[in-house]
């Protein structure tokens, strides 16, 4: 994969406009597809196997007033004059003539008469509906109250399904990324490049999701969290293909090379966790709810649209930026560089490395604290450990409730349709519970009894008489609680109705029984999604970093910044820590929708800095096999991406706070405050504590297990920053020994592009075979002993380049065999390609570039090829 990538990445940065050019217009045929065939996005709350719903199918068969939406139209007066009979009826009138409309009967009156509830019943679902339409022509219809100076408002689905996305979440989210990104690149430049990206992903993808609500329902909330995860992703991963290809020229790479080599390593990361996120959210599949899967693979499609454009796009954007993409003194100084290598003066960048990234850093203020913790990893592990079980310990009384017009903002009408019904019919009037009968179970006389039995029941506040449909087989009778639907007494008395009162044949349904079944449903399906996610994960995990311990490590960080996460969340929601701050009247339960939503993204998100972190990790374990050393390095080569891209999320996340409706207040809480602890207590301590712990261990796979699972190179370790190696080029060989004593662990390269070479300590041989050639060189990864090669090689066309791709004079020594102190790479055969960087990369055909910088006396005096 990272070869494609590098192919991919050098093609694009060559020939940037044609790129460009590619996604502008799949843009604008995506955003005009949308606009003209797109559909808008309604919820399904049909919720299969449930009592409710077997109720709920019952009424539909024989009731259809009662199969499609129904509207909840409120007349109060504010100075509490009874209302005149009069003007009601002219009201009532101009509703019932409202398309697809019927209004049951004439108003229900408040005790004081200065309020009147009219109930609409369309014959569509409100899944069919447009829910903006409808609600404009109630309002419509009702003029002739609100002209003498009445309150009208609208409660019921027709209100509580109608989502207003303004873009002020996004739009403060991407403002945020850019001043980070500006501070951390020091260029307009490079921080505009991330944020194109984003806002290019984002527009395909959501396109994508418009398009898709033309042939199915989309849950409401798929638009907000496409958005909030395609902005953070799209930012996050054009951020670290910028920061890689910056990398790549501060090395005196050119242009060309440093996007491929970026594409290569970064590219292959960026890919691999765009998976992990894309493997998270498919686990919502297991929750059986329409809602969920098109969550699923809506946000799915932003984050593939994302993954595309990065990998793409940002090689292209900064090969057509050139050295624009550096700081103004690097900048400045890179094209000196450029000129004086041009004439001959230099042969590379001083003071960097050439071969993909500079040396790994040893100092700074991540470096010293990763030391520390590593010098007494067991208190350190202990104490994030002991901050993360306090974070969580809310979620022992956290409660779910799905989102209600009682949980949303007073300043919209469904919430003052829902207080005003509170305060002059009860609370329960705003979730009334149905009772379908089945008239075939139950005898028809015995309705009369059924109801006076169900008014007895504590909890009870009324009970209508039976209606009975006109086939005859199935009656409906309603009954009002004396609590609101989100109060935990109402889902109570729904079970004591089912368990203890209502005969065979009599289904309790309605809107609060519905959230009732709902909230069950969800919180036993959340441990199949659980178990399904991080079980995939942990596999995926132990192919790529080749660690089943490495992975169960990572999972369980996950678990820990997730359970963290839950716990703030029910701190700020239900216990009302933060209501106020986030414009909320008063403390609400967590919606039942957002457990397994928070799990599968942020498992995923996560899950993408594990990788990004233990990438740079594994790079330098392979490069020095110094535990403890590579953490350090891998965290401070890591640390300002990492922690920009972390800001950058949780900018976007916690703007996604101030959108109106609650559950996506909730997932921008949450979200934030778990990548918030990822960033901090994860990262900056258990991840260096319990690497130091377990030391190489992190690293064991067991020899049976090696053999059975498959490659995957996702770090792109043929082109990063790595030791000497011997390998054999595209379509040849390569080979060498080295002297000393110890094992050896020896690679064969069958000339497809496979290293050939070897990783001892003390010593070790490497042999490579082709079919197009002989070359050798010496090769000793981590070796101690010397090593000399030789062989026969044509090296006529290759002529490494200085920094800013001018010819460099002179040729590599190493070239062409001789005598060498650790390794040199070597390529030879009769198939040649001319590349502006030198020498081929190990097995692979792509250029690479070879050092004479001094050795690197940081890594315990190993030597390293740079």
């Amino acid at each position: 994969m990272s070869g494609l990538l590098y192919r991919i990445g050098a093609a694009a940065a060559t020939r940037p406009w044609r790129v460009i050019g590619m996604w502008l217009a799949a843009l604008v045929v995506a955003l005009g597809l949308a606009a003209g065939s797109g559909g808008k996005p309604h919820d399904d709350y049909d919720a299969p196997s449930t009592a409710s719903q077997h109720g709920t199918d019952l009424l539909r068969a024989s009731f259809p007033t009662l199969a499609g939406a129904d509207a909840r139209v409120v007349v109060h007066d504010p100075d509490g004059t009874t209302l005149d009979a009069g003007l009601l009826g002219t009201v009532q009138e101009r509703l019932a003539a409202l398309p697809s409309a019927m209004v049951t009967g004439p108003p229900q009156m408040s005790q004081d008469g200065d309020t009147a509830l009219f109930t609409i019943h369309y014959r569509q679902p409100v899944a069919d509906m447009d829910a903006e339409q409808a609600l404009e022509e109630i309002f419509t219809a009702s003029t002739p109250a609100t002209d003498q100076g009445l309150q009208v408002d609208v409660g019921g689905q027709v209100s509580e399904n109608l989502q207003k996305v303004d873009g002020q979440a996004e739009a403060i989210g991407v403002g945020l990324a850019l001043f980070i990104l500006l501070i951390a690149f020091g260029s307009l430049v490079a921080a505009g490049v991330p944020i194109a990206v984003a806002l290019v992903g984002l527009g395909i993808g959501g396109s994508a999701i418009t398009l898709i609500a033309t042939v199915t329902n989309v849950s409401s909330i798929a638009p907000s969290l496409a958005s909030m995860v395609g902005i953070g992703v799209g930012i996050d991963y054009a951020l670290l293909l910028v920061t890689r290809h910056v990398e790549g020229l501060r090395s005196g790479m050119s242009v060309r090379e440093a996007a491929g080599r970026a594409n290569a390593t970064a590219g292959a990361s960026v890919v691999f966790a765009g998976l992990t996120v894309i493997i998270s959210l498919s686990g919502l599949r297991l929750v059986g709810l329409n809602t969920y899967v098109t969550t699923a693979f809506t946000t799915a499609a932003v984050v593939i649209a994302v993954v595309l454009v990065a990998v793409t796009l940002v090689p292209a954007l900064c090969g057509l930026a050139d050295l624009r993409v550096l700081r103004r003194r690097a900048h400045a100084e890179m094209l000196a560089a450029r000129s004086l290598a041009r004439s001959g003066a230099v042969t590379a960048a001083a003071g960097y490395a050439a071969g993909g990234a500079p040396a790994a850093p040893q100092r700074g203020l991540t470096a010293a604290w990763a030391r520390r913790i590593g010098n007494r990893p067991g208190p350190w592990a202990l104490a994030a450990l002991t901050i993360l079980l306090v974070l969580a310990a809310p979620i022992l009384t956290m409660r779910t409730w799905p989102q209600d017009a009682g949980s949303q903002p007073v300043d919209v009408t469904q919430r003052r349709a829902y207080d005003l019904i509170t305060a002059e019919y009860g609370q329960g009037a705003n979730g009334p519970l149905l009772l379908a009968v089945d008239l075939a179970q139950v005898p028809q006389e015995s309705l009369a009894g059924l109801g006076t039995t169900v008014a007895a029941v504590p909890g009870v506040a009324a009970v209508a008489p039976p209606a009975i449909a006109p086939s005859g087989t199935v009656a409906v009778i309603e009954v009002v609680p004396t609590t609101g639907p989100s109060d935990a007494a109402s889902s109570d008395l729904v079970a004591h109705l089912r368990a203890d009162v209502l005969p065979p044949g009599v289904y309790v349904t309605g809107t609060t029984a519905i959230f009732a079944d709902l909230s069950d449903l969800l919180a036993e399906r959340l441990w199949w999604v659980v178990g399904f996610v991080v079980g995939v994960s942990i596999l995926l995990l132990t192919i790529v970093f080749r660690s089943p311990v490495v992975a169960l490590k990572a999972a369980a960080m996950n678990l820990l910044s997730i359970a963290a996460a839950y716990g703030v969340v029910t701190a700020v929601f239900q216990w009302g820590w933060g209501t106020d701050l986030l414009g909320l009247p008063h403390s609400v339960p967590m919606s039942s929708w957002l457990p397994v939503l928070m799990f599968t993204v942020l498992f995923g998100l996560s899950m993408d800095y594990e990788v990004f972190l233990l990438s740079r990790i594994r790079e330098d374990w392979l490069a020095t096999r110094d535990p403890q050393g590579s953490v350090v390095r891998g965290l401070t080569s890591t640390a300002r991406v990492i922690t920009s891209a972390a800001l950058i999320m949780i900018a976007v996340f916690a703007g996604f706070a101030l959108d109106p409706d609650v559950t996506v207040k909730m997932v921008g809480v949450g979200m934030a405050v778990a990548v918030l602890v990822d960033a901090t207590v994860i990262r900056l301590v258990l991840v260096p504590a319990t690497m130091a712990l377990l030391g190489r261990a992190n690293w064991w796979l067991p020899r049976g297990f090696d053999r059975m699972l498959p490659q995957v190179d996702i770090h792109g370790e043929r082109f990063g920053h790595r030791p000497a190696t011997d390998s054999g080029g595209d379509g040849g060989s390569g080979g060498g020994a080295g002297g000393g004593s110890g094992g050896r662990d020896r690679d064969r390269d069958d000339g497809n592009g496979r290293d050939g070479g070897i990783s001892a300590n003390g010593g070790g041989d490497g042999r490579g075979d082709g079919n197009g050639g002989h070359g050798g060189g010496a090769a000793s990864r981590g070796s101690t002993g010397g090593g000399k090669g030789g062989g026969k090689g044509d090296a006529a066309d290759r002529e490494p380049q200085a920094a800013g791709g001018g010819p460099a004079p002179g040729r590599p020594t190493a070239d062409g065999g001789g005598a060498s102190q650790g390794a040199s790479p070597k390529a030879g055969g009769t198939n040649h390609h001319k590349h502006p960087s030198g020498t081929t990369m190990a097995g692979s055909g792509i250029p690479t570039q070879v050092s004479t910088d001094p050795v690197d006396q940081a890594a315990k005096g190993r030597e390293f090829q740079r």
